[in-house]
C-alpha cells in the first residue's frame, strides 16, 4: 500500500469543503474574535449576560470603545442585547457562540508555539 493511495483526487475534496459562502461566514466571525477587546469581552460573558459599565471594567478599555465593540460583535450575530430599564445588558447569542469562544481559549491555553 503506497501513501497516494490514500490521497483524494480534487473533485473528493471540494464536496467535502463547505460552500464559499459558510467559509467567508466563519472567517468574518473568526476576524471579530480575533481583535483581543472583543474576545475579552466575549470571555466575560462566558460567566452571563453583563450590562457595558461591568463589561467595561472587565476588559479596562474606555467606554466608547467598549461600545463600539459590543455593537460589532451584536450586528454580527455574536452577542444579543436586552434593556433593563436603561441599562443596556449584553450576552453571548446562543451555545455556539459559547463553544467557540471556550475553545479557543482552551486551545491557546495549550497550544505553545515553538515547541
Amino acid at each position: 500500500m503506497y501513501a497516494r493511495d490514500n490521497v483524494a483526487d480534487a473533485n473528493e475534496l471540494q464536496k467535502r469543503l463547505p460552500r464559499d459562502n459558510v467559509i467567508e461566514a466563519a472567517a468574518q466571525v473568526l476576524s471579530l474574535l480575533g481583535d483581543p477587546t472583543r474576545l475579552r469581552l466575549a470571555a466575560a460573558l462566558l460567566d452571563g449576560e453583563q450590562d457595558v459599565s461591568t463589561l467595561t471594567g472587565a476588559v479596562g478599555a474606555a467606554r466608547p470603545a467598549v461600545s463600539q465593540h459590543l455593537a460589532k460583535l451584536r450586528l454580527a450575530g455574536l452577542l444579543v442585547m436586552r434593556r433593563d430599564g436603561r441599562r443596556a445588558v449584553y450576552s453571548l447569542a446562543d451555545t455556539h457562540v459559547r463553544r467557540l469562544v471556550t475553545e479557543a481559549l482552551h486551545m491557546a491555553e495549550h497550544h505553545r508555539p515553538n515547541r
